[in-house]
């Protein structure tokens, strides 16, 4: 039995076509941490189960649907992913066996409207196919990843991923993440920011997405992805320096 759990705040433009891609589950539960558009009434026409939260961490959300999940698997899907008909056929195939313990799928991700090849994108491996009692928790804040007791190993075919449908859906995330994630730096001490660390910041990740992963040959979209992550990457650490500034007054 596979219970397929989703994440869900204000996603009505997306959650219909996730929910029908993955239909096929024996259970679908909607982890909503408090939408105010039709997200819950398109999920309920659906035959979804809906376990209604307060905002919180992702690792905690994700915690919450194993704990109400009923299923030997559990399936993690987000509103923007799609479940394939090839990835279904290997989910159901490897479902049958206690080999592993754990898959992790392969992300096929669209950005700007474009499937990404290079830049680090592909393949962008995501552990979603848990057995739910080799579960321990998921933890992290931002970028959660889950503890598991036994092996894992990886699937064949990819989870679709609309990712940055728009250059201003973009930058109103890195603005909302960036938040988290510069608290998350600070709470661990990080160094203090100056000029030499803003520079080596940004040459790294261009370091990365431009050299190493090849970011130019997927286009213009590709250059305007290297250059949108330097300036997610600033925007990170200015929030760090901020938070280091009101500390020293």
């Amino acid at each position: 039995m596979i219970s397929t759990i989703v994440l869900s705040k204000n996603v009505q433009d997306m959650i219909g076509d996730c929910l029908d891609s993955f239909s096929w589950t024996d259970e679908i539960i909607v982890v909503d941490s408090g939408s105010t558009d039709d997200s819950l009434e398109i999920a309920r026409q659906k035959g979804a189960r809906i376990v209604r939260t307060h905002p919180s961490d992702f690792s905690s959300l994700r915690n919450l649907g194993a704990q109400k999940a009923i299923g030997k698997w559990l399936l993690y899907i987000d509103a923007d992913e799609r479940v394939s008909k090839e990835l279904k056929k290997e989910i159901i195939q490897k479902t049958l066996s206690d080999t592993f313990s754990a898959y992790a799928i392969p992300r096929k991700n669209n950005l700007l409207g474009h499937d990404m090849k290079y830049g680090g994108w592909w393949p962008d491996y995501v552990m979603r196919l848990i057995k739910k009692d080799k579960l321990v928790r998921w933890r992290g804040h931002l970028h959660e990843q889950p503890e598991i007791k036994g092996n894992v190993s990886k699937l064949k075919n990819p989870l679709y991923h609309i990712s940055h449908r728009s250059i201003s859906s973009m930058i109103q995330k890195t603005n909302a993440w960036s938040e988290i994630e510069a608290r998350l730096l600070y709470d661990s001490n990080h160094p203090k920011m100056n000029v030499i660390r803003f520079f080596t910041a940004a040459f790294r990740e261009f370091w990365y997405r431009g050299i190493l992963k090849l970011g130019f040959l997927d286009g213009s979209i590709g250059v305007i992805e290297i250059f949108y992550q330097i300036y997610s990457r600033i925007v990170t650490y200015s929030k760090l320096w901020e938070l280091q500034l009101k500390e020293e007054k």
